[in-house]
């Protein structure tokens, strides 16, 4: 089985007798039927046999035999296709003799472009992530790359939509560094939030706790709903935080902002809270099964870091803050 390829539900040894006996008895009819139709050659003076008698006037049918032509023309096609299923896969499951496949001819066609477009990446991939973003060509380079691969979910302005995150504003779930970003595109990520109905009291709880949520972030809310569902926001808090503001570290969302992926509504947070979310974003490395390779992923990593919304990694701390004077880590405590 190949990697990223899902197997068929109906694997079954009786489909590749299906269809090579379909095949089979295809050209064996074709064959009968050539033979069932041909008659001898008509000497010559000899009328062929009278099959409809006349009409319209002077029509007649007569039985003529094929032309030869024809016969030899189909007798050939027939073996044609009998090579053709020995060499090349027809007949169910059977490979052929060449051992030929669409996928390899693809992977082949495919292996050839990665390979050249290695080499014009070359320059970019040794380059900081922050480098390649501002390069003209780079940008336009990634910009295919993200219009082929990742416009179908983020949009072409990378916008996103309802469940689909923005990549051009500030709030990244899961970091929004350049290696942050390059390791999502990389490996993917999961984001799950269990359905909590029961632990809120219900819809009724769920859209009390949904009013205490949109006041946190001083949106539009009904008050006295949101001073009952304060109390039961405490089942939230484990993952969010008190305040709402969530754990980056632990990639809980941010309760206070406008990023939300679901809606923000109190309809849509009521939905959030009763039956839970479940999303993410498959790998896109060709070694867990994606259609990227390392080159690509490091240039539209670079890409949507420069899409506005990336932060800039951490800068390393001074060389003198990280060495502590040796008498000091030797000296004991005072008390």
């Amino acid at each position: 089985m190949l990697a990223g390829y899902a197997v068929p539900d109906f694997v079954s040894e009786f489909w590749h007798y299906y269809i090579a006996a379909i095949s089979i008895a295809g050209i064996i009819f074709s064959l009968w039927v050539l033979s069932s139709q041909t008659t001898k050659k008509l000497a010559e003076g000899e009328q062929a046999e009278l099959m409809v008698h006349t009409w319209d006037g002077d029509l007649q049918e007569l039985n003529n035999p094929l032309p030869r032509w024809w016969m030899w023309m189909f007798i050939g096609l027939t073996f044609f296709g009998i090579v053709y299923l020995v060499l090349y896969p027809g007949l169910g499951k059977y490979a052929g003799t060449l051992g030929w496949s669409s996928f390899q001819e693809w992977k082949d066609d495919k292996d050839t472009v990665d390979a050249e477009f290695d080499k014009v990446m070359a320059p970019f991939k040794s380059q900081d992530l922050m480098a390649v973003a501002a390069d003209p060509k780079a940008k336009e380079m990634g910009q295919n790359l993200f219009m082929t691969y990742c416009s179908q979910c983020h949009g072409s302005s990378a916008q996103g939509g309802k469940g689909f995150p923005n990549l051009t504003d500030g709030q990244w779930l899961f970091g929004g560094t350049p290696e942050d970003i390059q390791a999502s595109i990389t490996g993917g990520r999961i984001a799950e939030m269990p359905p909590m109905g029961d632990a809120v009291g219900g819809e009724q709880g769920a859209k009390e706790v949904a009013n205490y949520v949109l006041s946190l972030g001083g949106k539009p809310h009904d008050a006295t709903l949101a001073a009952a569902g304060q109390a039961k926001f405490v089942a939230c808090a484990g993952c969010h935080g008190e305040n709402g503001k969530g754990m980056a570290v632990a990639s809980f969302p941010d309760l206070t902002d406008d990023a939300w992926q679901y809606g923000g509504s109190e309809s849509a947070i009521v939905q959030s809270i009763l039956k839970g979310r479940k999303g993410g974003m498959p790998a896109q490395s060709q070694a867990a099964g994606g259609a990227l390779n390392d080159s690509k992923i490091h240039l539209l990593a670079a890409y949507v870091w420069g899409l506005g919304g990336g932060k800039k990694p951490a800068a390393p701390a001074p060389a003198e803050a990280m060495a502590a004077p040796a008498e000091a880590v030797a000296a004991p405590a005072a008390n």
